[in-house]
């Protein structure tokens, strides 16, 4: 079969930057197929989808993926490193993909290759250096990022760990080199508009300015940042008011949740360590907005994006023990959308893995599967997608997992 190449990504709209990305993937590659692991209705820093999933989808397909399979939300809203294995976890398990390509701010792919190496074998001099920044109650992120510098001793790692995108494309690199992926990585310099960044740089803007964008009702900007057939789907949720911009809209669901809960089982839920529950508990009984509770709670060791997603797996009730099922598993392959193209790709994985559990009817699944451990990872699926419609100003439908058919174009 032709080149294969695989994409794992939110797509929280879909850009330019995205379509360069794709476009430079495919030119470098050689590809003619491509499949994007793709995050659902909320995803990895703790916050929503801006469209929901399926909407995300069809802006992937019209924009030149082939293929799109749902990242299982414990994945999806889990930290780097777990995001990171369950999707290439489930790139592996397809058995066609060639090659993996992300974006990050340095493309230099020995520079990651060499941190990812590291961070993987954990050699006993940087876990001492670890260790030591913990202490200091720094973050765990800067703690790393510290160690690995401390360990290298050179300046040329300097400014990599403290990069979102490199940050993720180096747990890419690990997570490949612990499940022995035969899938060779490639990193794309992202240019232009950063992660965070709200400026717009000749036709590009990132994510995070796009949804600011929206707040601020900045629709001619927009229009310039998107692939038009992405930017009509995104204006015609907006105009259906069916979008989500961002985790406050579950204000009170959150701060009901933790009022109700007690300490010990706030314990309960993932990166909820140290005594942080009671700083939670306490946080939550003398504060009615969002943005209060995660003011008092953060810190130099608590990040705010470590924070939105415990409050994500709060509102979700998503635990530790789910968590753990999640490292021992191999995720399913959720089918949310695809090209002609893309059914040829579906072939091709049933002959090459025909083990694999495609999912192709959440109905049908239930109905014949055995497989406790998907049926409840999937019940999350179907619960985040049911909670993020409740955001909805009108036609907040449940069990769109049910209802919703796969996209096709």
């Amino acid at each position: 079969m032709s080149k294969v190449l695989g994409i794992i990504a939110e797509y929280n709209p879909f850009h330019n930057g995205h379509l360069l990305h794709l476009t430079k993937s495919k030119e470098e590659t050689g590809a003619e197929y491509s499949i994007c692991i793709m995050s659902g209705n909320f995803v990895q820093r703790g916050n929503t989808s801006i469209v929901n999933k399926w909407v995300k989808t069809e802006m992937a397909l019209k924009s030149g993926i082939d293929l799109v399979l749902e990242l299982p939300t414990v994945y999806s809203i889990s930290s780097a490193e777990n995001f990171a294995e369950g999707a290439i976890k489930l790139l592996n398990s397809l058995k066609i993909v060639d090659t993996v390509s992300f974006g990050s701010e340095n493309s230099d792919i020995d520079i990651l290759n060499r941190i990812s190496g590291i961070l993987y074998e954990e050699p006993k001099q940087y876990v001492e250096f670890l260790n030591e920044e913990l202490k200091k109650g720094l973050s765990f992120p800067k703690a790393r990022e510290n160690a690995i510098l401390l360990y290298l001793n050179d300046q040329k790692y300097s400014n990599i760990l403290n990069q979102p995108n490199n940050t993720l494309a180096i747990e890419y690199l690990k997570a490949l080199k612990k499940y022995k992926s035969h899938i060779m990585p490639i990193a794309i310099k992202r240019e232009k508009a950063f992660y965070n960044s709200n400026c717009i740089v000749d036709e590009y803007a990132s994510a995070t300015a796009i949804r600011n964008m929206i707040v601020n009702n900045q629709f001619n900007d927009i229009r310039k940042v998107m692939p038009r057939l992405a930017y009509d789907l995104l204006m015609q949720e907006i105009e259906n008011n069916q979008y989500v911009i961002d985790i406050s809209k579950f204000e009170k669901e959150i701060l009901y949740s933790i009022r109700r809960l007690s300490t010990a089982d706030l314990k309960k839920f993932p990166e909820v360590n140290e005594g942080l529950e009671n700083a939670i508990k306490n946080a939550a009984n003398s504060c009615n907005t969002l943005a209060e509770l995660i003011n008092i709670i953060k810190s130099k060791r608590y990040t705010q994006t470590r924070i939105q997603r415990i409050l994500l797996y709060i509102l979700l009730n998503i635990t530790k023990k789910d968590m753990y099922i999640s490292r021992k598993t191999v995720p399913y392959a959720r089918i949310l959308g695809y090209s002609p193209k893309g059914k040829e790709l579906i072939s091709e994985i049933y002959n090459a893995n025909p083990k694999i559990t495609l999912i192709t009817s959440v109905k049908n699944f239930f109905d014949s599967s055995n497989n406790k451990t998907y049926k409840h990872m999937l019940s999350k699926d179907i619960l985040a997608t049911n909670i993020y419609t409740l955001a909805y100003k009108n036609n907040s439908v449940a069990n769109l997992d049910y209802t919703k058919r796969i996209v096709t174009i």
